[in-house]
């Protein structure tokens, strides 16, 4: 098969719960001490990835990490049984389902020596998440295995924040085809942090060995991350040679989009005006937070989270553009609630990855079959619920490590992901 675009959604594993440990992402906070469902929200996503394959898309998956992580708590000098119950929820946190914030990726296309390089992101501005990347890079190290095609490097050290392809966009006349690599990066957001730092961008494209002529540093608007646009992922997404953006999400967007015009001649800016879509309603919809993807015939379609539909001006634009000639042809809403209560929608899910399939370890590599079989083990197997006084009930937490264990046994990886 030729290098083409896939899609790995993170399985939403079964410590997800709303302790609202994001500073800056709105959804997270507003529902902090909310009863969460974390089979539901498995199933969902499990749902999201039947909907791609029934659209022609390639899909794989990356599983949930080991909860809790134990080796954290130990770093800390504690256990989840003493552990304070900040810590105690960090060390169960099921943030990886993530995806998007897995990894930077730069296709061989793009690199110096023709190999896939990805880069596992640090995370290092949230104490939940900065525990992450141990397990990210054994599991891509795992799913990505041949150094004849993939590079796979450690994080960028800290102080320096990187969240990954969360704010990295790719574009490209085609996904097989030499691209323009764009990082986007804050300074402030108000009272908010910017978790992108500039010299973590540079650092991931010289890792990578990215032509300077082909790679952009943009400013994300201290406007957007104020708004609670706590990744540019959440105010613009790319695809091939579109740009589908809200009018408010980068710093400078004139400069900006001169400099990608002149990379990139053909490229196709769609942008959403604040006078239609007002930044609140773009974040809050998560309009933005969208998977655009290029179907088998050729064309675009936007596969974004069904609350787009619930704010009339956010979905009135959507059917005007898509009733026109422009680029992106196809609404697709799917319903990943349970996701987007804790702050991450249809892109949050999922990374990006140019790459031939026959390289990728076929174990991560999913089908409808495969999606019945851990569909049959999430709903044998995750709780139906967590409160967040049960992050101290033991059984619980049995419960959490025999659901992933029964997983990684199915998909014969409990040699290679055993943290």
């Amino acid at each position: 098969m030729s290098v083409i675009e896939i899609n790995f959604d993170g399985l939403i594993g079964p410590s997800h719960n709303y302790a609202g440990l994001s500073l800056g992402n709105l959804a997270s906070a507003r529902n902090a001490g909310a009863v969460s469902h974390p089979r539901a929200a498995a199933l969902q996503g499990i749902e999201k990835m039947r909907g791609n394959i029934a659209l022609g898309l390639i899909q794989g998956i990356f599983l949930p990490q080991w909860r809790p992580d134990g080796a954290w708590l130990a770093s800390l000098g504690t256990d989840i049984s003493d552990a304070e119950p900040a810590i105690r929820a960090a060390a169960l946190s099921a943030s990886s389902m993530w995806a998007a914030n897995a990894a930077t990726v730069s296709p061989a296309t793009d690199t110096a020596d023709g190999r896939t390089h990805m880069t596992v992101a640090n995370l290092v501005t949230m104490p939940h998440r900065s525990h992450e990347w141990p397990q990210t890079l054994t599991q891509l190290r795992t799913v990505f295995s041949d150094p004849r095609a993939f590079a796979i490097h450690a994080p960028v050290p800290a102080p320096f924040g990187d969240e990954g392809a969360a704010n990295h966009m790719r574009l490209a006349a085609r996904h097989d085809a030499p691209g323009v690599e764009i990082f986007v990066y804050g300074r402030s957001g108000g009272p908010f942090p910017a978790r992108q730092h500039v010299e973590a961008s540079k650092a991931v494209a010289r890792r990578h060995g990215l032509d300077p002529a082909r790679t952009l540093f943009v400013a994300q608007s201290e406007e957007a991350i104020a708004a609670g646009a706590f990744h540019n992922d959440v105010v613009a997404v790319a695809n091939e040679r579109v740009l589908f953006a809200h009018e408010q999400a980068f710093a400078d967007s004139h400069v900006f989009y001169a400099q990608l015009r002149a990379a990139m001649p053909e490229v196709e800016i769609v942008e959403v005006p604040a006078s239609a879509i007002s930044l609140s309603d773009a974040i809050a919809s998560y309009l933005f937070n969208a998977q655009l993807v290029t179907l088998p015939d050729g064309a675009m379609a936007l596969i974004l989270p069904t609350e787009a539909r619930a704010i009339p001006a956010v979905w009135q634009w959507l059917e005007q553009m898509v009733a026109g000639n422009g680029p992106i042809r196809r609404l697709v809403p799917v319903d990943v609630r349970q996701s987007m209560a804790n702050g991450g929608g249809p892109a949050c899910l999922r990374l990006r990855v140019v790459a031939d399939p026959a390289t990728i370890d076929p174990r991560f590599l999913v089908d409808d079959a495969k999606l019945d079989a851990i569909a049959g083990i999430v709903g044998d197997y995750w709780p139906e619920e967590i409160a967040p006084d049960d992050l101290s009930d033991t059984r619980l937490i049995a419960r959490i490590e025999q659901s992933w264990l029964t997983l990684v046994d199915h998909l014969q990886l409990s040699g290679d992901l055993m943290p």
